[in-house]
């Protein structure tokens, strides 16, 4: 029988470097509650951006999964809301459109609207949806109201091409009054899109976490969004509103969004600078004091869900 002897290459290992070796199996990392700026955590989202990417894949999936027409929800949702709101308030209450046909008046003003919407109704259950994850597993809260935030623009993006094809129904060319000219204007709309996603997103974390504490939110959250819908002017022009009921009105960060895309994409006059700056400072404002009130709850958490 051969034995192998120990050779000058297969010495032991010191003392010493067993004992770091094990201090390294074993490390625990310890979380602890931060103050100040540092209790932010900006840069989480960034360190777990594969995680969002992800989570809103599968909200996407999970939307549509065992439903009879899929995705094509995406299509009638919008589509047969236009067509009511066209009946109804362009055609029965013969509402003012700024001198456009009504289907496109309106359209343009559900593609935020939509995302908007769907955004706060999802992200605002997203955390008692994910209790089980939260309960069991750390990582940035916020990552869950982003991510069904974010799965809302795939629908968007449909129904941005419903609009498209209104578009070429009506021989219209998008922000040039009815002429084939390309419009600058259209260059605004992704800074729109950025601003109706600032704008839910600051919503939804403020619903998200208080409906982990107060479960009455979610019980109300259609009807806030329904109460939302009609002081936004998707149905009416805002010129509508008059007097000092106009300035209550500009604290609606949705009005601003709304007109800017009728503003880029049908040319209306652009009256909606001055909704525009004022969404987005209370826009900006929603968007921070959600992100610090949520920090301030997330602690709390894993034990109130």
């Amino acid at each position: 029988m051969n034995v192998s002897s120990p050779t000058s290459s297969q010495k032991p290992d010191s003392p010493e470097k067993t004992a770091a070796a094990a201090s390294q199996a074993n490390t625990i990392t310890v979380l602890r509650p931060q103050h100040g700026l540092a209790a932010l955590n900006l840069g989480d989202l960034w360190k777990y951006r594969e995680l969002i990417y992800f989570m809103t894949l599968r909200d996407i999936q999970v939307r549509y999964k065992q439903t009879l027409l899929g995705a094509a929800w995406a299509v009638l949702q919008p589509v047969l809301q236009m067509v009511v709101f066209s009946m109804l308030f362009g055609g029965i209450a013969k509402i003012s459109s700024d001198g456009l046909p009504y289907p496109l008046f309106n359209f343009a003003a559900l593609l935020p609207w939509g995302l908007f919407s769907r955004a706060i109704s999802d992200a605002g259950r997203s955390l008692v949806s994910n209790r089980n994850m939260i309960t069991k597993i750390y990582f940035p809260r916020a990552v869950i109201p982003l991510a069904s935030v974010l799965s809302g623009l795939v629908d968007f993006l449909i129904a941005f091409v419903v609009l498209a094809c209104l578009l070429v129904y009506y021989h219209f060319m998008p922000g040039s009054n009815f002429k084939f000219v390309f419009s600058p204007a259209l260059l605004a709309l992704p800074l729109l899109l950025l601003l109706t996603l600032v704008t839910a997103m600051g919503v939804s974390l403020w619903f998200a976490a208080m409906n982990v504490i107060y479960r009455d939110v979610g019980y109300i959250l259609p009807f806030i969004t329904q109460l939302w819908f009609f002081i936004t002017p998707v149905v009416y022009s805002s010129s509508e509103v008059t007097g000092n009921l106009r300035l209550l009105y500009m604290l609606n960060p949705m009005t601003g969004v709304v007109e800017g895309f009728r503003w880029a994409l049908l040319g209306t006059a652009f009256s909606a600078g001055n909704w525009l700056i004022v969404s987005v400072v209370i826009s900006v404002l929603v968007l921070a004091s959600g992100w610090v009130y949520f920090r301030q709850m997330e602690r709390r958490f894993a034990d109130e869900i």
